[in-house]
């Protein structure tokens, strides 16, 4: 039987989801996360997993954020994105970041049993009008691909970056020196091509799903 991962923060559509995929796949091995903090976890946790069914917009995310670097990470794991967000551009914006699938929210359960069986095939599956929506830009793409060399920490610092938080709080947080911290930014900066704080949360905040929303880090020396 395979082993599904579901990366959600809403417990009512995780059990939804989770009944759907039980109905499809009789026995499956089923693991949940609520957040890509324990997302990182349980995948490390299931290296051989055969699928991930992932939220775009559940904490720490920040939109296809989290899903270009945990590609990179775990290459080998199809993800399929799970969302309310069904404009056709978002779609396409997934897709093209790794994904091999996407649902929308609102699909029913034979939907998301079509969806999933064409994946664990090798397939990818998206509802139709998310190919006509244009590709992802030059930019962006160039974007994806340097976030990808950021080891998991850098991935979790600049996150923080970019809800604001200062280095002797991300410190606290992460349970090391604020000098670490630093350590950790400068090596931000330097594989992002930037050359301060503000600069790494923009260029991060190009991934998000709605970019006008990112808050701009306070500089620190």
């Amino acid at each position: 039987m395979p082993t599904l991962l579901i990366a959600d923060d809403h417990p009512l559509f995780r059990e939804a989801l989770r009944a759907a995929v039980q109905r499809v796949l009789p026995g499956v091995k089923l693991h949940e996360a609520e957040g890509v903090d324990a997302l990182y976890a349980l995948v490390d946790a299931h290296p051989d997993a055969d699928l991930l069914l992932m939220d775009l917009n559940m904490p720490g995310a920040q939109g296809f954020n989290a899903l270009v670097h945990l590609r990179a990470l775990h290459p080998q794991l199809p993800v399929v994105i799970v969302s309310a967000r069904e404009e056709p551009t978002v779609m396409r914006r997934a897709l093209d970041h790794g994904a091999l699938g996407f649902i929308p929210k609102s699909a029913n359960s034979d939907v998301i049993g079509e969806a999933i069986g064409a994946v664990l095939e090798g397939e990818r599956w998206a509802p139709a009008d998310a190919l006509s929506a244009p590709a992802i830009s030059r930019d962006e793409h160039e974007i994806a691909h340097r976030l990808r060399d950021l080891t998991p920490q850098q991935f979790r610092v600049l996150q923080m970056l970019g809800v604001g938080r200062l280095n002797k709080q991300i410190a606290y947080d992460l349970g090391v020196s604020e000098a670490t911290i630093k350590a950790h930014v400068t090596a931000i900066l330097r594989k992002l091509g930037v050359t301060n704080r503000t600069q790494a949360v923009l260029m991060a905040g190009r991934l998000a799903v709605d970019p006008d929303g990112i808050v701009l880090p306070p500089e620190e020396d």
